[in-house]
């Protein structure tokens, strides 16, 4: 049996609230820009071992996410196994920190043991477009976009 590669994926972004903030927006399933953002069904128990689902649909073809909360550090860390179907049927890793950076939070997502192909890159836009939406739910980011507009 060949293993296949995988690789890993950063973001960051620099959110101009506090890092309380940013955390209790990412964790808040109601919160209009959290990660899970255009689920058609979504199920969300966010404690450590608490499970979550939800579903995306591609035209129409149902995109089902699922994993586990590993770790969750209040306005800090929030770690989960997460498994899709471009993940290959593998358990990969999603950590999400909140870092204090003056009056900002710097939030760095890293998404680890994605498979080393076409399905494991799509998380790259997939990524960029959900933090793109969670950073522009902050007022702050909104008006700066505004004012240069």
């Amino acid at each position: 049996m060949t293993k296949t590669k995988t690789m890993e994926l950063t973001f960051t972004r620099t959110i101009p609230a506090a890092p309380a903030e940013v955390f209790a927006a990412w964790m808040d399933p109601k919160h209009p820009g959290h990660p899970w953002i255009g689920a058609k069904k979504l199920l969300v128990d966010s404690r450590v071992d608490g499970l979550f689902y939800f579903l995306h649909m591609n035209e129409d073809a149902p995109l089902p996410h699922y994993g586990r909360f590993i770790a969750i550090e209040r306005d800090a860390r929030v770690q989960c196994g997460w498994m899709s179907p471009f993940t290959d049927g593998r358990e990969s890793i999603v950590t999400v920190t909140f870092q204090k950076k003056g009056s900002d939070t710097l939030m760095t997502l890293t998404h680890a043991n994605l498979p080393d192909n076409e399905d494991g890159r799509l998380h790259d836009d997939g990524w960029k477009q959900c933090l793109g939406k969670f950073s522009d739910t902050f007022p702050a980011v909104r008006e700066a976009r505004a004012s240069r507009a």
